[in-house]
């Protein structure tokens, strides 16, 4: 399971904005060129953000987009579940009918708790960070500005292989 670019650049426009609270309100194309990110999707992010009261409007010449609430307040679950995100490892979207969706009567798999109770997990780690966490990471100095090249940030696992 990954999560879609919808979350994270959400999350990254968020950061984005909270670095730059007290400054006045900012603009998605701002953000967007800062980012790399598309100003339509941004758009269309920030609407449900709003929707969802993370953050607020400011209309007319230099408007823009503040934080509705402080940075400690507002989870990283928060901004993900905003944007309709899925944070979902079943394979049955938490139906329990994993082996037949197409069947009401269907029945769940042998690891549907495996997967739900990782579910579980992941929304209590994201709502357990805060964009004021992130925004505190973003100001801390780095050891060094590139990673060197064989570096990864991706924790691949590996269990050692039994002698035969």
């Amino acid at each position: 399971m990954r999560l879609t670019t919808k979350g994270r650049f959400a999350v990254t426009a968020m950061i984005d904005l909270a670095l730059r609270q007290g400054k006045g309100p900012v603009t998605l194309s701002a953000i967007s060129e800062r980012q790399e990110i598309s100003l339509s999707y941004l758009e269309q992010l920030f609407g449900k953000l709003r929707r969802h009261q993370i953050v607020e409007s400011v209309r007319g010449p230099g408007g823009g987009y503040n934080l509705a609430r402080k940075a400690a307040d507002v989870s990283v679950a928060d901004i993900i579940i905003a944007v309709d995100e899925p944070l979902d490892a079943t394979q049955c979207g938490g139906k329990e009918n994993c082996h037949s969706a197409a069947h009401p009567g269907g029945t769940r798999c042998m690891t549907h708790d495996l997967w739900s109770t990782l579910n579980e997990k992941m929304v209590e780690y994201l709502d357990s960070v805060s964009l004021q966490d992130l925004v505190d990471q973003q100001k801390e100095p780095k050891p060094t500005e590139h990673r060197a090249a064989d570096s990864q940030s991706v924790v691949v696992m590996h269990r050692p292989q039994a002698a035969a």
